[in-house]
């Protein structure tokens, strides 16, 4: 699986979260949070995306992702 698919599932959970964000044109450089994501979707996006990818790591390491391409960059390298 490349980036761009990480991406594509990163944004599908996001806007099935966040509705409000369907047709949205996301970029990597934006963070879940400008974008209206509280922690509690955060949370629900990254978990979900763990579960798409079938990924067992801590939530603390995507802690450190800022936005959401290096969120994807995050869950490739533990692929």
């Amino acid at each position: 699986m490349n980036k761009e698919d990480i991406f594509a599932i990163v944004t599908r959970h996001t806007q099935e979260v966040i509705p409000a964000l369907r047709g949205h044109q996301f970029q990597p450089s934006q963070s879940l949070r400008e974008l209206g994501a509280n922690s509690i979707d955060r949370s629900e996006i990254v978990m979900m995306t763990l579960e798409s990818l079938a990924l067992r790591i801590p939530l603390v390491e995507t802690v450190k992702a800022t936005n959401i391409g290096e969120l994807v960059n995050v869950l490739h390298a533990k692929l």
